[in-house]
């Protein structure tokens, strides 16, 4: 009886001890969230050196910072001279119905003018109203980005398509440079004109937050699956534009002769109104 007591005295002194050097180890340090109002950004921080491809990821929680049809905004890089280096969407990665907002953007650049740049990131104002405009500028340093090279991608024009769904014309892309030519095409498609492309007019029926799954090359045929967002929503006009998209940007390279599509692994009956 007495070992037994002995016993739970000692274990309970060295419980005691370890929970008292537990305490004393400081925490490690987390990065602080950058960013103000209801924007943060958890991947990023004052003046961080960046390169290309650059992954941003945050969360928004309102205050004019809110989701809208799968986005929660927009982000430019700039260089120190105010060129635009690269720009993209903020895409939603949880509901963005509902706050707090995860979201996620993916920046392929060259820096011709490395040094001092700007992140600026635009809040999705679905009102159009500029008062509800929001800016967070975040001052970065550019590196020299790895060797680039460029793709196209075919979108819609204004004016043009109208009546002729399957009529698209291609916009450059710089993206780093890869072996994996036609899946860096279809990531660039999936973004979306920029905002410079939407002023000459360019436009997307595919809708944002769609994903490409995979894509395979077999005997000159790419077998390319998305995801269901790919095919939602829209006529039939924009249906036979999606396809157009996805095929003139495939096609531009040598080695596809055919594109075969699916929907999270389905053939049939995709790309429906």
């Amino acid at each position: 009886m007495k070992k037994e007591f002995w016993l739970i005295i000692i274990m309970a002194v060295v419980i005691v001890v370890l929970l008292a050097v537990w305490a004393l180890v400081p925490a490690s340090p987390r990065q602080s969230p950058t960013g103000e109002g209801g924007l943060r950004i958890t991947s990023l921080k004052q003046n961080q050196e960046i390169s290309s491809p650059l992954k941003i990821t945050g969360y928004v929680t309102g205050d004019g910072w809110t989701g809208f049809e799968g986005q929660v905004g927009t982000v430019s890089l700039l260089d120190y001279k105010g060129n635009i280096l690269a720009q993209t969407y903020l895409a939603a990665t949880t509901d963005w119905m509902q706050l707090p907002t995860n979201f996620e953007a993916n920046l392929s650049f060259t820096a011709s003018n490395p040094g001092p740049g700007t992140l600026v990131f635009k809040n999705e104002n679905a009102s159009g109203d500029p008062i509800r405009d929001k800016t967070f500028i975040l001052p970065v340093n550019v590196k020299q980005g790895a060797e680039t090279m460029t793709v196209r991608v075919y979108f819609g024009k204004n004016e043009i398509t109208g009546s002729t769904c399957s009529v698209v014309f291609p916009v450059d892309r710089v993206v780093p440079k890869t072996e994996a030519v036609a899946k860096a095409a279809l990531e660039e498609l999936l973004k979306g004109p920029t905002d410079a492309e939407k002023a000459a007019g360019y436009f997307t029926s595919i809708p944002l937050g769609s994903k490409l799954n995979s894509i395979v090359i077999v005997d000159g045929e790419a077998r390319v699956d998305f995801d269901q967002t790919t095919q939602s929503g829209g006529g039939s006009c924009s249906m036979v534009e999606r396809v157009s998209e996805i095929n003139f940007t495939l096609k531009q390279f040598l080695t596809v002769k055919s594109v075969k599509l699916s929907i999270d692994g389905q053939t049939g009956d995709i790309f429906q109104p």
